[in-house]
């Protein structure tokens, strides 16, 4: 049994995401240089190791084309996650954006 690349894809941008959200949480109250380098800024570096990697193998699957429209689904997850987890406020405008990008990967990926 094989794995769909789009299975890759979709735990890439995840992944990605949380990276994101590893990175924020990491930056807070940062000011010096060595501020940066603290456990949740390296998880978010690794995070964005495994992206990487689970992006590769849907490369090696499918064509770039194919692949390529995925990373909008990070946005949207951060979008999500700083809405859920870090308790930033999600305006009409974001949400609008957010449907038309989901809406073009939607077109994009079945047409």
């Amino acid at each position: 049994m094989s794995v769909s690349p789009f299975a890759f894809l979709l735990c890439a941008a995840v992944f990605a995401a949380v990276g994101q959200v590893l990175f924020k949480l990491g930056a807070e109250g940062a000011s010096r240089f060595a501020d940066f380098i603290n456990l949740r800024i390296v998880a978010g570096l690794a995070a964005y190791g495994i992206s990487t990697i689970l992006w590769i193998f849907a490369l090696a699957k499918l064509p770039l084309t194919r692949v390529y429209p995925f990373t909008v689904l990070t946005f949207l997850l951060v979008y999500a996650a700083s809405f859920a987890i870090l308790g930033e406020p999600l305006r009409a405008p974001v949400i609008i954006g957010a449907a038309l990008v989901l809406g073009g990967l939607v077109v994009i990926t079945v047409g």
